[in-house]
């Protein structure tokens, strides 16, 4: 055998053993990832619910939402779950909402890969608080280098404005969603 086939037939050898490690590791990991991510989800209802106990999946194919209970099993809100592009790349969130969908309670960073140091600040506190109780209806809108006037109004972050707006623009997109979902009689 000339060197050429010995050559393919040990790439091929070495291909097929490493798609099939590949194909196990990730059968075993599929399941331990996706328990992460639920408990993920479930640690962030109650973060933007802080009153919440018990939350129930609400069936919807626009959006991920979660009906929350208090301690007494009363509906207290809802928690949305959207995404969408931030500057970087998309963004995760999600936001708690009282039952008339009008009031943020607060909001949730899951994912984003925006540019460290910067577009990552709307993951801290000072940022994600502006959100905490404001006003929805009518739509969050966002505001550089002034002062806030309004109950719907959030500032944005010097020197990640578009990763602010994106924020705002998924927040306000996913409460859209989950109000018609709630005119459809889905909530």
């Amino acid at each position: 055998m000339n060197n050429v086939i010995k050559m393919i037939l040990t790439l091929t050898v070495i291909g097929i053993f490493s798609g099939g490690l590949l194909s196990e590791v990730s059968n075993w990991a599929t399941p331990k990832i996706k328990k992460n991510q639920k408990a993920e989800i479930e640690k962030a209802i109650f973060v933007v619910h802080p009153n919440g106990k018990y939350y129930e999946v609400v069936q919807n194919n626009k959006v991920e939402i979660y009906k929350v209970f208090d301690a007494e099993k009363n509906l207290i809100g809802y928690t949305i779950v959207n995404s969408g592009n931030g500057f970087q790349g998309k963004i995760k969130i999600m936001t708690g909402v009282n039952i008339k969908l009008n009031k943020i309670t607060s909001i949730e960073i899951l994912e984003q890969v925006e540019t460290p140091g910067l577009g990552t600040k709307i993951t801290e506190e000072p940022f994600k608080n502006q959100f905490q109780e404001i006003t929805a209806l009518p739509n969050i809108i966002w505001v550089k280098g002034k002062s806030l006037e309004q109950s719907n109004e959030i500032q944005t972050i010097t020197g990640a404005t578009i990763s602010s707006k994106s924020v705002v623009e998924i927040v306000n997109a996913g409460i859209e969603k989950a109000r018609e979902s709630k005119n459809r009689g889905l909530l």
